[in-house]
Order: C-alpha cells, then sequence, then structure tokens
C-alpha cells in the first residue's frame, strides 16, 4: 500500500511540478496546483518511511531516506517563505525540492534491485 501510495503522488508530484515550472506565477491556479503539489511532496516523503531500502544503513533505511527528511525541510521552508513574501527563496526551495525528486525517480529506475527498476526492466 505505501508503495503505490508513494508512486501515485509521485507521478503527481512530476506532472503538476513541471506545470508549475511552465505556467505563470501568483496565480489562483499556481497557488491551487502548488498546494496539491506541497500535500503530494509530503505524501512522498513520509510514505518513504514504510518503504524499505535496497542500500540499508541503519534500521533499513539507507540514503535515500535522508532526501525524505530534506523535502520535508524544503516543504515546509516553501511554504513558510510563501507566507512571508519571500518568493525567491519559496521558488528556491520549491524548484530544489522539485529537482531532488526528479533526481530519486532516475535514481529508483536506473538502480538494479530497486522496485521500479525490477517492475519497469524485469
Amino acid at each position: 500500500m505505501s508503495v503505490m501510495l508513494h508512486l501515485f503522488a509521485a507521478f503527481w508530484v512530476l506532472i503538476v511540478g513541471a506545470l508549475q515550472i511552465a505556467r505563470p506565477k501568483g496565480t489562483s491556479m499556481h497557488k491551487a496546483l502548488g498546494k496539491s503539489w506541497m500535500l503530494a511532496m509530503l505524501l512522498v516523503a513520509v510514505s518513504s518511511f514504510w518503504i524499505k531500502s535496497a542500500m540499508n544503513v541503519f534500521m533499513g533505511y539507507g540514503p535515500i531516506h535522508l532526501l525524505s527528511l530534506w523535502v520535508l525541510v524544503c516543504v515546509c521552508a516553501s511554504i513558510h517563505f510563501a507566507r512571508q513574501g519571500n518568493i525567491k527563496k519559496h521558488k528556491g526551495f520549491a524548484v530544489g525540492a522539485f529537482y531532488g525528486a526528479i533526481g530519486a525517480g532516475l535514481a529508483a529506475v536506473a538502480m538494479p534491485g530497486r522496485l521500479l527498476h525490477v517492475f519497469l526492466f524485469g
């Protein structure tokens, strides 16, 4: 269950994140999509803690789980800075989290033994 939630939320993150980067900023659509994107990022990060790592470093967790912790920081910081009107920092944390999600997704596909790699390539 946590893997499916993780994958569906990650798919939303990638699609909506690309739209957010491409579309005009500050509009009501940007804000609505942004809220759904932030929620999806939180779901991706939190659900990852129920998915054990193939690179077990500590109690089933691996280096990829550090990214999940960083995503939690980025989402909180991005929301905080948007509410404070510091759009430059809001953008920096949000875009950084988006690129991190892309990197994590590519790693999940590229690394043999990872569930997504096995699903796609056998």
